[in-house]
């Protein structure tokens, strides 16, 4: 019988998965706007309650773990009910669009893009926003489809209605975000609606851009 001397490697623990991020406006954003509609004494509570006053004392300027974001919208909307939370994540997806407009649109894509005719410029900016979806779908699954009625954006998993159950859409927070892209760079004409929602018992999800 052949026996081996040699001790066997120790089984080294799983390395954890890395956590899913989100970028900072998700909490920046949200901050401004329970300030403004609410006074800063009702944001100190969310972010108090949600175990969050650090970003609330350093706000975050890089991605942070979508736990997080998750914890803040989740705690939002159960401190202030669902009619206002959906005022102040409105509010914050519009102050997001404001930013990304600001920040990271280059001034010539501003200037040429709404000139184009809008059909163009809608399927431009929508392949934009798949391709950077990693900054807001945390691990949710985004994508994007085009037919005759407009631009449909699906998020599986979407981060923001995890647990969360309600009987109306509740992504405010995203329909506001894209509306307010689209109004500046293709028209102010456009419209985007929550036409389905996981939180009211959908797979998914989605938002369509008319």
């Amino acid at each position: 019988m052949d026996v081996s001397l040699r001790e066997s490697a120790p089984e080294m623990p799983p390395r954890p998965a890395p956590a899913a991020l989100i970028g900072p406006n998700a909490i920046t954003q949200l901050t401004a706007a329970i300030d403004r509609l609410h006074g800063r004494g009702v944001t100190r509570s969310v972010f108090t309650e949600a175990g969050q006053v650090r970003h609330l004392n350093d706000p975050p300027s890089e991605m942070v773990d979508e736990a997080d974001v998750i914890s803040l919208h989740h705690t939002g909307r159960s401190f202030l009910g669902d009619t206002a939370f959906m005022a102040v994540a409105g509010l914050a997806g519009s102050l997001t669009g404001d930013y990304i407009l600001a920040n990271r649109i280059p001034v010539a894509v501003r200037t040429v893009l709404p000139r184009l005719p809008e059909f163009i410029a809608s399927k431009a900016l929508a392949r934009a926003i798949v391709n950077h979806a990693w900054t807001f779908a945390g691990s949710g699954d985004f994508g994007c489809q085009f037919s005759r009625e407009g631009v449909l954006f699906t998020l599986e998993d979407s981060p923001l209605t995890r647990d969360v159950i309600s009987t109306v859409p509740c992504c405010h927070y995203y329909t506001a975000t894209f509306e307010r892209l689209f109004r500046v760079l293709v028209s102010p004409r456009v419209q985007v609606s929550e036409i389905r929602c996981s939180a009211a018992g959908a797979p998914d999800c989605r938002f369509l851009v008319t």
